[in-house]
Parts: structure tokens; sequence; C-alpha cells
């Protein structure tokens, strides 16, 4: 017996939680990728970490191909981001393979957005997030960082520290210039929304 054909609409209520389930994927590998680092498993953490940027491709390419957002997807994707890099970072730092001045920096820069979200709430209101291009940026260039990093434990480790030391400035650099870019930005936003109530 032969099935109907499913109404374009149907096909797009069965497949539009793909994306948050590639998000929540994503979550799952971060501490697979963190104890395959510790354990200095490198080329099984380069196999996920590849993994895990595959699904953020894929993910955010059906999210805005099929307008297949949502509330959930838009928490869950940043929420992957950083566990897998906060992780990624840490377990690199125990390893030895980045220094941990740099993986301080990245550090500081997520408490001091997460610290200023916090405060927009209790001061102003339910906050909806805008990652900046710049933002956006920061996290592929980390990414990249941490696959590059990964790539050079397993296959080239005895000339990791020559050929990462200009990289990890860069990304230092970069992460240090989009905390403030978010500091500035937020900060500005927050006293022209206090200005305005007070107005009121």
């Amino acid at each position: 017996m032969r099935h109907a054909a499913l109404a374009p609409h149907e096909a797009d209520t069965r497949w539009r939680h793909l994306p948050n389930l590639l998000s929540t994927a994503r979550v799952l590998l971060a501490l697979p990728v963190a104890l395959a680092i510790g354990y200095r498993d490198y080329p099984a953490a380069v196999i996920l970490v590849a993994l895990a940027a595959l699904t953020d491709a894929l993910d955010g390419f059906l999210a805005r191909r099929f307008d297949w957002q949502s509330r959930l997807g838009a928490a869950l994707d940043p929420l992957a981001d950083k566990l897998l890099l906060v992780g990624g970072f840490i377990a690199l730092t125990y390893v030895g393979a980045v220094p941990l001045v740099l993986t301080s920096l990245v550090l500081a820069r997520d408490v001091v957005i997460v610290a200023g979200a916090l405060a927009w709430r209790a001061l102003i209101g339910p906050l909806v997030a805008r990652p900046s291009l710049l933002s956006k940026f920061n996290t592929l260039v980390q990414l990249a960082f941490v696959l590059m990093v990964l790539v050079s434990l397993a296959w080239t480790p005895a000339t990791r520290i020559l050929s990462l030391r200009g990289p990890a400035w860069a990304v230092g650099a970069l992460t240090t210039a989009s905390g403030l870019d978010y500091v500035l930005r937020w900060s500005a936003r927050a006293r022209r929304s206090l200005r305005s109530r007070v107005s009121r």
C-alpha cells in the first residue's frame, strides 16, 4: 500500500526541529571533546570538533533556508558554541597547549557578557540577544584556532609552539576587541533605554 505524499507544510512541520536537534547534538559533544583533549586523544578530538563545526554550519543553513527558527534554537546555538569553546580552551590549557592568559581572556569576555545580560534583565527588562558580526567572526576564529591547535597536536607536535604563536595573538586581540565592542554597544543602549524610561 502506497502512502500519500506529504503536503509541503506537513513536511516543514516534520523537519522544522532538525536545527534544534543539531544544536543539541553540539551541546552534547562539548564534554567528549574536552575529555578527548584531557586524555590526549587528539585525533579523536579533531574529528569531534570538525563534526561539531559541521553541525553548526548545517543547522544555521537549515534555519535560514527554510525559516526553521525558534526561541529554543536562538538559545541553543550560542550555548553550544560557548560550551564547546570554553571546554576546548580549558582542556587545551590543562595539557599545556594554550597559554593560560589566552584562555583567561576568552573566559573573561564571556563572564562580562553574561554579567551584562543579567544586569540588563535586572535594570531594564527582557533581553533580545543580537550577536554582532564581530562577535560571530570572533566565535568562528576561536573555533578555527582550537581546531588548528588540535591538528598541530595530533600530527605536528614538534612545531606547534612556533607555528601557533601568531594565531594565538590574533585570537587574543580579536577576543579583546569583541568584548569591548559588546560593552560599548550595550552600555550605550542601556543609557538610551534608561533615559527614555525616566523621561516618560
